[in-house]
């Protein structure tokens, strides 16, 4: 099979590749000099829209309406803007071997291709029950949720089982998402966690009461602080119940899981400096390798604003470091000087009339304000991370634009904070001041 030669390579076709796609074209290029390579079959769409949109029982989100980078209100790169750009999209072909040190990658279907400047942009991969060695996790109607391809089997499984029992194992992101997606579509849902509260690395526990409130609210089942360490199947091999570790047993049409992902890095195993579960890269994510940058999910780096070194899995950070390598890229090429990466972590969420915001670092003592009533009728409240008489973080349930805006100010600034009763009796009004 003949050697195919780029002088841009991006490795995975996730929402990373679309968005340093589109800075490269604004940059300029010359046809050919830049691949995709993906084992997805589809150019890179906005991977948010699989736990929102795209299961919604009327209005459903379909490609090509959810193409990068429509996420951020851009414009969308339908299959044809690649070419149009001179770009390859060399899709459904999976990557099995990296070799840094010779600058080639290896095909499952045994291509090579050779590059100058290597974007590792694999993301993550969801972490499967099966890995664990969970009896019965590899039951049929037992669904994750990362590719387009898993929320068609999904959406085919809704059609079969309509009005079905479902559970969702999990009360991070997806299973919020999905237990309140699944509601709409009417089925009868569980969800189930071994934490004390849904959403735990970012929501304190009185955030959680009006979340785990507002969906007992709206007919969803909340198991929280027991394990599922099983599955039984009927003789067709479909899921028929979930093993609970305190001994009760749920009945499942369809069980969605959600525990969580792992950055794809495997490929470049001692070949590149590692830290935090990721790639090691500078403020231009360059990995310890000169010339191969490592983006999204996969990239451990520094975070200026805390003077730390993290690693961030959120479309929002997926989309800036991708374009910040490319400006990185360019800039080198020409000789010319660009600031070092300066990110505010910023997190969001939708679900039935729901949606919240969070910029900052929740860290410290907690303030919380406004309507957190689960009953209310539009209830919108917040909360401030006070640190060292400082508010490092803020988060947002009902906001409007422009307020979303004012906390993720207050968030970069930082301001001082005293008195933390005055703050929570001036909750959002606070952030009018600086």
């Amino acid at each position: 099979m003949a050697e195919k030669h780029f002088k841009y390579v991006i490795i995975g076709g996730g929402v990373a590749a679309g968005y340093a796609a589109r800075e490269f074209a604004k940059h300029g290029l010359n046809p050919g000099e830049l691949a995709i390579i993906s084992k997805e079959a589809v150019a890179p769409y906005e991977r948010p829209a699989l736990s929102k949109g795209y299961l919604f029982p009327q209005g459903a989100a379909r490609l090509p309406g959810f193409h990068v980078c429509v996420g951020s209100g851009g414009e969308r790169l339908l299959p044809e803007w690649y070419s149009e750009n001179g770009i390859e999209l060399i899709l459904s072909t999976e990557i099995v071997k990296a070799d840094l040190a010779s600058k080639t990658l290896t095909s499952a279907a045994g291509a090579t291709f050779t590059y100058d400047i290597l974007i590792i942009a694999t993301g993550s991969t969801v972490i499967n029950l099966s890995d664990f060695g969970t009896p019965g996790a590899n039951a049929n109607n037992i669904f994750y949720l990362r590719e387009i391809d898993d929320a068609d089997k999904l959406v085919a499984a809704i059609e079969t089982k309509k009005n079905g029992k479902v559970v969702i194992v999990g009360g991070g992101y997806i299973g919020l998402e999905l237990s309140a997606v699944m509601k709409m579509n009417n089925f009868d849902v569980t969800m189930v966690y071994p934490e004390p509260w849904c959403m735990p690395r970012l929501f304190t526990s009185d955030i959680a009461a009006f979340y785990e409130g507002y969906y007992a609210n709206n007919g969803v089942k909340i198991d929280k602080g027991t394990l599922v360490v099983g599955f039984d199947s009927d003789a067709n091999g479909d899921v028929t119940s979930v093993k609970l570790k305190d001994g009760r047993v749920l009945e499942a049409d369809i069980v969605v899981v959600g525990v969580g992902g792992r950055p794809l890095t495997k490929l470049f195993k001692a070949q590149v400096e590692e830290e935090k579960g990721g790639i090691k890269t500078d403020g231009f994510f360059q990995t310890s390798v000169p010339g191969v940058y490592a983006v999204g999910d996969v990239a451990t780096f520094p975070m200026k604003l805390y003077n730390d070194i993290r690693r961030v899995e959120h479309v929002d950070h997926a989309r800036k470091s991708a374009e910040q390598a490319v400006k990185a890229i360019k800039a080198s090429e020409e000789g010319k000087v660009i600031d070092e990466y300066d990110y505010l972590p910023y997190f969001y969420s939708r679900s039935f009339d729901l949606s919240w915001q969070f910029y900052g670092d929740n860290v410290g003592e907690t303030v919380m304000f406004g309507d957190n009533d689960p009953a209310s009728a539009k209830p919108k409240f917040g909360s401030y991370w006070i640190k060292d008489g400082k508010l490092l973080g803020a988060f947002l349930e009902g906001g409007s634009p422009d307020e979303n805006k004012t906390i993720s100010k207050l968030a970069r600034l930082q301001p001082q904070v005293t008195d933390l009763e005055q703050l929570a009796k001036e909750g959002l009004s606070f952030a009018s001041k600086i």
